[in-house]
């Protein structure tokens, strides 16, 4: 069922970013499709934790929380960066991550690195390293809020 869908997906994503409705051009894309899901399928993309859609659903909340911290962070980060004093001090926290899947930490990983003002460094086994521009940054940032909403994805 994922094999289908994905392959589904994958190839109304071609032709939507193609635009080329050709007879020939369309069967190529099948063909490119098939076989990027037939090496997909002989690297284990579909047995290993990597394939997470069923994470799409408690995503969505996920994205829409995370646009409005961007948002905010965004606004913070620029009050910083066009204040005459450019009021930042500089740290570096280990944060070890709730979430035990591997996808979990990369999107936790990647949440964190996409909030202006914080840049994940290192994710190994768990632990992060997480460069922050401000020390309130990196006390919010080890106040949790963010790592128990990714933890909640695996749920």
């Amino acid at each position: 069922m994922r094999v289908w869908f994905t392959l589904v997906l994958w190839f109304a994503t071609w032709l939507l970013w193609s635009g080329l409705y050709k007879p020939l051009l369309i069967n190529l894309g099948v063909l490119s499709c098939l076989l990027t899901l037939l090496i997909a399928r002989r690297m284990g993309f579909f047995e290993h934790d990597v394939f997470s859609l069923h994470l799409t659903g408690r995503l969505i909340p996920f994205w829409g929380w995370l646009g409005k911290e961007l948002v905010r962070s965004n606004f913070q980060v620029a009050r910083i960066v066009l204040s005459p004093r450019m009021n930042i001090s500089p740290t570096t926290v280990n944060l070890r991550a709730l979430p035990e899947g591997r996808v979990s930490q990369a999107i936790l990983g990647n949440a964190i690195t996409l909030t202006p003002g914080t840049v994940t460094i290192d994710d190994y086994e768990g632990q992060l390293i997480v460069h922050c521009l401000t020390r309130s940054g990196a006390r919010e940032l080890q106040a949790g809020e963010m790592n128990r909403r990714v933890a909640a994805l695996e749920r």
